[in-house]
Formats: C-alpha cells, structure tokens, sequence
C-alpha cells in the first residue's frame, strides 16, 4: 500500500503526535508499505523535498503556538510531487492548512482520507484569542473540527472514548469513529545495560540520592498542562517527605513562570526542570523515575502515561478519561482527584515496597494493547475500509 501521511507536526518538532507518526511510519514501513509524508518546514520558509526520506515540507507562517506554522491549503509544487507518489490512501493528522491540502489532493486524484483527531482546540484558544470572545472562537472550533471531521473524511480515527464520547454527545458528530490507542515500541524502555549507564549519569547530574524518591512529569511546560498545581502539591508532599523529588521534562511558554513558582514556594531544590529530552533518551529518564504524574486535562490520550507504564514505573494522574482507560487504581496505578489524594498515593508507593513492586509488575503487563504492532494493524484496518467505500 502506498500512503501519505499529511501532518503540520513533524521532525524535528517534539510532540505525542511527532513521536505518534514517526513510529507508525516506521512499521508500516517494516510491514513494506511505503510511506510518503507531507508536512510543514519548520526550520526555513522555503518549499523543500526530501526524496530520500519521502518528506515534502511546504513553508507556512509562525502561529504563536509553540514551534509550529501554517502553511497555505494548496502548493503546486508539492502537488506536482504527490501526483507521481500514486497515493492508494491518505492519513491526515491536522484539520489545518496542511490538513485542508489533503482534502484537495483527495478531491483532484480521487484517493480516499483517514483522519486522526489529535488535539481539543478549544483548551488551546487562549493562545490565539487571550481571553477574548471565548464564546465565539470555541463556537468556531467545535463547527471547524465538525467540518473537517464528519464531511471531509472517508473514516475517523480518536485515540481515546474521550474524544468519541465528546463528538458523540457534544459534537454531535454521527460517522462511525474508530478508537484506536496510539502504540509505542514497548522494547526501547526495557532496562539494558547502555540504560543503567545513561540513568548513573542522569543521577548524577541532578545529584539525586540513592534514597530520593523521583516523581517523574513529561511534556510541554505550558499552561493546559497544570504544572502550576503540581508544583503547589509538591510544596505540602515535600514537607511530609524531603526526599522526594520532581523532575519536569520538557519546554514552554511557562517554563520561566514556573520556576519562579518554585523559588517562591522555597522548593527549587526538590523541583528540577531538565528543558527538552531527546526521545532517544527518554526511555532512560522513565526509568530513573520511581513513579510518573500528570494533572492535565487537556489530553487526548497521554502517551507519556504508556511509555511510563512500558518502563514499569505506576502512575499517578489526575482522574480524567483519557488516563482512566489504561490506568487501573491500586493496579498499575492510581488516578487522584484532588490535591490531598495526590499526596497520600505517593507517600503509599513510596512506603509500601510490597504494593509498589506489585505495581511495577503490573504496569509493564498493562501495556499490551498498545505496542506499536497493534497500532499499525489497527490503521491498517480502517485503511481498507476507506479504500473499498471510495471503490464502491
């Protein structure tokens, strides 16, 4: 099968969706389907082709929005360069620009689309509109995603029954939508003997005791992500605990806010921000965690709750339904649904090295719906649907 990925977030952008499509290409790729992928240049605003590697970056202007640009809907040159690719499907993974592209390359060359659903608009409006006309903008974000979601696509894919149940009963969005969990490569966070070095070096270099309980966070430092009440709970859990820990990874906006946060609060020592992982380290930085938390709201699945659990470390997030499918409490983990819980149910994992082995076990069995086989197949799947719909 020959596919064409259409994406305004990819390398070297780091995100869930980055790490989502990067890893869906490669399988597919190991199952010899071939992969092409039409994206936004990032680096330059200069119309590229990466032949080699099958990329076309189409230059697009900053948003505001983290690293990311929107492109224009149509670009010749790129059409031109799709056109001998001979698409027998696309998957776009953006309802913008480059998302709008891949309905008109649909429409001209007659290929069917598969659209992923990735990102809630509507809890990142206040980047575009700062706090004015809420009403009117989420309005235009629900009628947007509506658009793009039930008229222009042939099949739809949510990574969670979050986002079904929210287009079900508040979209009112009546296509079939297809649940299916992003996959990870499950073998890159089992402990090996390169990773026990990497881990000595990262103790090391954020002086961390063999006796530091570490409490483990990912993502982007921005203000959806609700680091600001983590950070808040940290300061009660400290006083009951000195030894614990928090490592913050990633970048943002409020990555300076935050900071000052700690300093104010008398907690920089117990609160480290590392700035942005390479994903090939990644796996070693879960495993020097003992534990890994989020209370965000605002995801769409949390891949870094699976990649936790994929390293044998329980987690602790905040009780939202984009965590509850995958975490099971007093299993692999716990959800909390306030501070005071939050900060019980670390203290139990920390104390109780029965209850926390058993978790540590459990957390790595919790995990075999969502390797990266599963996910391709399951694409895979939906891709033939759409293809045999369009040939009726």
């Amino acid at each position: 099968m020959r596919i064409g990925i259409f994406t305004d977030a990819y390398e070297p952008y780091i995100s869930g969706v980055t790490t989502s499509i990067k890893m869906l290409k490669e399988v597919l790729e190991n199952m010899q389907h071939e992969v092409y992928i039409v994206t936004a240049n990032l680096k330059r605003y200069k119309f590229e082709y990466d032949k080699k590697n099958k990329i076309v970056y189409i230059p697009g202007i900053k948003t505001g929005i983290y690293d990311s640009r929107l492109t224009s809907i149509y670009s010749r040159k790129a059409m031109k360069i799709i056109k001998k690719w001979n698409l027998d499907i696309i998957h776009s993974q953006t309802e913008f620009g480059i998302g709008a592209f891949s309905r008109i390359v649909s429409k001209k060359l007659n290929i069917p689309v598969v659209h992923t659903y990735h990102t809630l608009y509507e809890d990142y409006l206040y980047y575009i509109t700062h706090g004015h006309f809420e009403k009117l903008s989420q309005k235009i974000a629900l009628k947007i995603t509506k658009y793009y979601t039930e008229k222009k696509c042939d099949a739809l894919i949510v990574p969670t029954d979050k986002i079904k149940d929210l287009f079900v009963n508040k979209y009112n969005i009546t296509k079939n939508i297809n649940v299916i969990p992003t996959g990870i490569d499950t073998k890159k966070f089992e402990l090996t003997l390169k990773m026990e070095k990497e881990i000595k070096q990262i103790r090391k270099k954020y002086q961390l005791k063999d006796n530091d309980f570490i409490i483990g966070a990912v993502g982007r430092i921005a203000k959806e992500k609700s680091f600001d009440k983590l950070i808040i709970a940290m300061k009660d859990l400290i006083k009951q605990d000195k030894n614990i820990k928090l490592l913050i990874i990633g970048k943002g906006p409020t990555k300076e806010e935050l900071e000052n946060l700690t300093k104010e609060l008398n907690i920089e020592n117990n609160v480290i921000f590392t700035g942005p992982v390479s994903y090939d380290l990644m796996p070693s930085y879960y495993n020097t965690f003992d534990c890994l938390t989020s209370f965000s709201k605002t995801e769409t699945q949390g891949l870094t709750i699976i990649e936790a659990l994929a390293s044998s470390i329980p987690t602790v997030c905040i009780n939202d339904k984009s965590f509850s499918d995958v975490i099971k409490n007093n299993y692999n983990g716990y959800l909390f649904n306030n501070q005071n819980e939050f900060i019980n149910y670390i203290i139990d994992l920390k104390e109780n090295k029965k209850l926390y082995n058993e978790m540590t076990i459990n957390a790595k069995k919790s995990i075999y719906n969502y390797t990266k086989e599963a996910f391709a197949n399951n694409i895979l799947k939906v891709y033939s649907k759409a293809i045999q719909k369009i040939n009726k």
